[in-house]
């Protein structure tokens, strides 16, 4: 019995134990970040509204194709016998009733004003769809970029663990052979030195990894604070040897481009409607009703109870103080504003394609050495350490060569994920990032 409690002992301490452990980290590639800020993303999510915007405007515009019905209940009383004498022309005559009735409107023709209002509708959310798409790259690079600085941060932390392990088997080598009489007190207090300083790094590269797992949390579109463990990802090709091939491409693939053509397209079309302003437009109105009370007392004649009509109306625009002018005018200004921007945008993607080609191609030469650099600064290490164990050099030379070693690879940490945030930059200036 005793032995079965101290068993339940056990396994409920193991248990809280267990309990209390933290979880670990989710693990995250980078297609997957990638899914996860095209999911959450509040920047995607707002231009699908508005692209979700953008076509109601297109049946707001194709509304003046359909008939329009409307029913009216109206009650009257007046003053009997009297008659309207101010306000236009009218002449009716005022007396008490209570009728309903339909109105129907149907347009027959505005010469081509709804049509053009109707395609520039359309080429406008046709230009809010590219918005979506070019949001999306926007959102794919900050999240690209987060990424792999993410990665170079905890890259850091593991070359500072290095560098702290290494200074530490140092400090205690040095300690010793002083403490043997071997060495002076100087060469304690700089191998100290470089230790405290390979601490100080650490300490900063740990802060920098918090700082960007929020960048790359807000890039996901979250405000939640999380760590994950991300995955490292290949190095991509070096890039391509042509930049005006990339323009070329650039010009044809980026959503930003085809979303000012489109607005372009679409002030062409307005410019248009706002020109048929000025020219004839046709309706047809037809009405119908019942009036189950007429006060016919003082009337001279009996006023049937159901009426009905119909008529077309042809408005020919003679006048208005220069408004259908000034509209036609102000819609052509924006013409040639859409062209200039649409001009604006070419070049500046132009500029950016090649300002991207440039700044991966020498990252991607970086590395190359920055390896080499690795390579030389770990003999140099090598060489000092044995040279000051000789006693055929100074403490001053050895942390020389220690720091030149950490300073190589905090280089080619970056070099790495220099080049592959560059990449990723130089696929959004093409519109390739995916």
């Amino acid at each position: 019995m005793r032995n079965s409690f101290h068993a339940f002992l056990l396994s409920a301490s193991a248990a809280a134990l267990f309990a209390q452990s933290p979880a670990a980290p989710a693990k995250l590639s980078l297609q997957d970040a990638e899914s996860l800020a095209l999911k959450n993303h509040p920047k995607v999510l707002g231009a699908q509204n508005v692209y979700s915007a953008m076509s109601q405007r297109i049946a707001e515009a194709r509304s003046a194709y359909f008939p329009q019905f409307s029913g009216e209940v109206t009650g009257s009383q007046g003053n009997i016998g009297a008659r309207i004498g101010a306000g236009y022309l009218t002449d009716s005559r005022l007396f008490n009733r209570f009728g309903d009735g339909i109105i129907l409107g149907q347009l027959i023709t505005d010469s081509g004003r709804t049509p053009n209002l109707v395609a520039s509708s359309r080429l406008q959310a046709g230009a809010a769809q590219q918005d979506i798409q070019a949001t999306i790259y926007d959102v794919l690079l900050r999240v690209n970029q987060a990424y792999f600085g993410t990665l170079r941060a905890q890259a850091l932390v593991r070359v500072a663990d290095q560098t702290v392990a290494a200074r530490e088997a140092v400090s205690d080598q040095i300690t010793t052979m002083f403490n043997n009489k071997l060495k002076s007190e100087v060469d304690v207090a700089f191998a100290n030195v470089e230790l405290s300083r390979a601490k100080l790094m650490q300490m900063q590269a740990q802060e920098q990894v918090q700082a960007q797992f929020a960048e790359l949390t807000r890039d996901l579109g979250s405000q939640d604070a999380a760590a994950y463990q991300l995955a490292d990802e290949p190095l991509p090709p070096s890039p391509a040897a042509k930049v005006e091939d990339l323009v070329q491409q650039a010009l044809n693939a980026r959503p930003e481009l085809a979303s000012l053509k489109l607005s372009r397209d679409s002030a062409y079309k307005f410019e248009r409607a706002e020109r048929d302003l000025s020219l004839p437009n046709a309706k047809f109105v037809a009405v119908g009703g019942y009036m189950p009370y007429i006060d016919q007392i003082t009337l001279p004649r009996v006023i049937p109870n159901e009426y009905e009509g119909a008529a077309i109306n042809v408005e020919i625009p003679v006048f208005n103080g220069g408004l259908f002018k000034a509209r036609r005018e102000e819609a052509h200004y924006r013409v040639l504003e859409a062209d200039q921007r649409l001009r604006d945008e070419a070049e500046q993607i132009a500029r950016d394609v090649r300002a991207a080609w440039a700044d991966a191609t020498v990252a991607y030469r970086r590395m190359a050495v920055t390896a080499e650099m690795v390579r030389q600064a770990s003999l140099a290490r090598e060489l000092a350490q044995q040279r000051y164990q000789l006693g055929l050099s100074s403490i001053v030379e050895l942390t020389q060569a220690l720091l030149n070693l950490t300073e190589a690879e905090v280089e080619d940490v970056d070099a790495k994920y220099d080049y592959q945030s560059q990449y990723a930059a130089l696929q959004y200036t093409i519109g390739a990032l995916r």
